[in-house]
């Protein structure tokens, strides 16, 4: 059909709003990132702008001068991917069987996982069965087993696995598959949008985790890079209490906010660059599994 002028105004405000909120969304990434390579004096006198005024390099020569950040990054990597892949693995197969009309209970047993979302054991009972029954105290799988099934994913998963046409799996056990061949061959290969909406959700968990290493984790370089930053913003704001107390005067020569920024800049990046190969994924496995409850 031949667009009328009245389609052609909707589109022309629909497309200058997506800009302007595009805009709006990049602006702020862009002073974060312009600031972080920023002089602290020039950011405390000129404020944040979208060209540094000073350029300088000394908030990322002061976070990587300790020789801990790149340790770390390896830590979060592992943590994050083989994290991601365990939970993966178990998410789908717990979400596959009680999606499963033959399986007995499977009502009862989504509800118990449900009830979890609600209800937990506190910090304490979780912590002694952490450190003194699994005994993975100061171990790096005390970052990935404790947080290995999120209830919300599992549901979610479950919901996609639904939507999926039961006809596909009847057929497949009429041919004489088992139910790990009907998983692996059939549900996951078309679950793509789930397993990455899934995914993603894991290993943003993954990634920006640092709780569990201050609790569990007690060497240096295991400390994952989320509580590594959050450690070295903490000794700053030490120094500057010191200074001020002692009346020593530190304004624009410790840099504390274009720290702040490259931290920003330095945890936000690998997630940020994975982002766009999953987007096509991820809205479709959101909308997908919420056709069926």
């Amino acid at each position: 059909m031949k667009k009328t002028k009245g389609d052609h105004t909707v589109s022309f405000i629909c497309y200058a709003f997506i800009i302007l909120f595009a805009i709006a969304c990049l602006v702020p990434l862009l002073l974060v990132l312009s600031s972080s390579f920023t002089s602290q004096a020039a950011l405390n006198q000129f404020g944040y702008r979208i060209f540094p005024k000073d350029f300088s390099t000394e908030a990322y020569s002061m976070l990587f001068k300790s020789g801990t950040v790149l340790p770390s990054y390896g830590v979060t990597f592992f943590v994050t991917i083989v994290g991601t892949v365990l939970s993966m693995l178990v998410t789908c197969a717990c979400a596959y069987a009680i999606s499963c009309k033959s399986m007995y209970y499977r009502s009862k047993i989504a509800f118990f996982i449900y009830f979890t979302m609600l209800f937990s054991g506190g910090l304490v009972p979780t912590y002694l069965w952490v450190t003194k029954y699994l005994h993975l105290s100061d171990s790096l799988w005390s970052l990935i087993l404790p947080s290995l099934v999120n209830a919300w994913n599992l549901l979610l998963m479950r919901n996609f696995f639904n939507s999926i046409p039961e006809a596909l799996s009847e057929s497949a056990r009429i041919d004489g598959a088992n139910d790990m061949v009907i998983l692996f061959k059939i549900i996951l290969p078309i679950s793509l949008p789930g397993i990455a909406t899934v995914g993603l959700f894991y290993a943003l968990a993954y990634w920006n985790e640092w709780y569990k290493a201050l609790l569990y984790i007690h060497t240096d370089w295991k400390y994952p890079l989320q509580y590594l930053i959050m450690r070295i913003q903490k000794d700053i704001q030490f120094v500057q209490q010191n200074a001020a107390q002692a009346g020593v005067q530190t304004e624009g020569l410790i840099p504390a906010e274009t720290v702040q920024m490259a931290t920003a800049v330095v945890t936000i990046g690998p997630i940020v660059l994975l982002y766009p190969f999953l987007q096509k994924y991820f809205v479709q496995g959101l909308t997908v599994g919420s056709v069926k409850g």
